[in-house]
């Protein structure tokens, strides 16, 4: 495993650990003025400020793209709406490629509103993302399928575990393009009891294209606006970080802590040395 002490270029901060509070360029300067070698940034914060203009100001500060957050959801009640779904997710590519993002977050979807379909919603996630590989290709972006934690399969990813998404990137993928792999998020495969075996199976197959750490709070008050700092919660980060990079993962940890009551009230640069202590000394 790597020793992250004094190598902040190794890591990377999702731009939604700061809140989403100031404009994009602005974090960008933040995050590289603090140290960190990467940036993951989100799709609605990139149209807003342009992505060319923020394309040419990570690029001038050499900052690495980790991921582009993240997709439109899958699943539609109509066909209409699932090719639209698509059509939005391939021009998501096309913005990735010009960040120069080593690959898209796939957060798949839940039930489309009003279904109980949930086999049906399984299936069209898998269709939709085989109809992307062709664009992630002519791209050069890979597709993350980024699991969930499973409180979430109703309305945000039908897409679960580890072990699942491992499974739609070899039936759709057999042997391996660089082109669909998984993005492993601490948040979401903590508890899982296969996740090394898992992370084994994505790793043996070179699939994994991401690693997003934070921590759980034992005494959550929101179970989507309430992530742990690194530290603050339950998870053994020192192992989970361990059995990824045994399995070969060399790239960036990502650090992603939506925290609206915590982290998002306070000033951005104690955010950013908080995020870089904890790194050093827990992940």
């Amino acid at each position: 495993m790597r020793n992250l002490t004094g190598r902040l270029d190794l890591c990377s901060i999702n731009t939604a650990t700061l809140g989403h509070r100031e404009p994009l360029g602005r974090t960008i300067d933040r995050i590289a003025r603090a140290g960190f070698g990467g940036i993951a940034p989100w799709r609605h914060e990139v149209e807003k400020a342009g992505v060319k203009e923020i394309a040419k100001q990570i690029k001038a500060l050499d900052l690495t793209v980790t991921g582009y957050c993240r997709s439109t959801y899958l699943p539609a009640s109509t066909h209409a709406q699932f090719v639209a779904n698509i059509e939005a997710n391939k021009a998501a590519l096309r913005d990735a490629a010009m960040l120069g993002a080593k690959c898209f977050v796939m957060v798949v979807g839940g039930l489309p509103e009003g279904s109980r379909d949930l086999s049906g919603a399984r299936a069209q996630v898998r269709d939709g993302i085989a109809a992307l590989l062709e664009t992630a290709r002519d791209c050069g972006v890979p597709l993350a399928l980024e699991p969930l934690h499973p409180m979430y399969a109703a309305d945000r990813a039908v897409l679960n575990t580890l072990a699942q998404a491992v499974d739609i990137c070899e039936a759709l993928d057999p042997g391996g393009s660089g082109f669909l792999g998984v993005a492993v998020d601490v948040y979401h495969c903590w508890w899982d009891p296969a996740l090394q075996a898992s992370i084994a199976a994505a790793g043996g197959a070179d699939r994994i294209l991401a690693y997003h750490v934070c921590d759980w709070l034992r005494e959550t008050r929101d179970l989507l606006l309430d992530r742990g700092m690194m530290g603050d919660g339950v998870v053994d980060l020192s192992a989970m970080r361990e059995g990824v990079e045994g399995a070969g993962y060399d790239g960036l940890v990502e650090v992603e802590i939506f925290s609206k009551e915590n982290w998002w009230r306070r000033d951005p640069d104690e955010v950013l040395r908080v995020c870089a202590e904890r790194l050093q000394t827990v992940c």
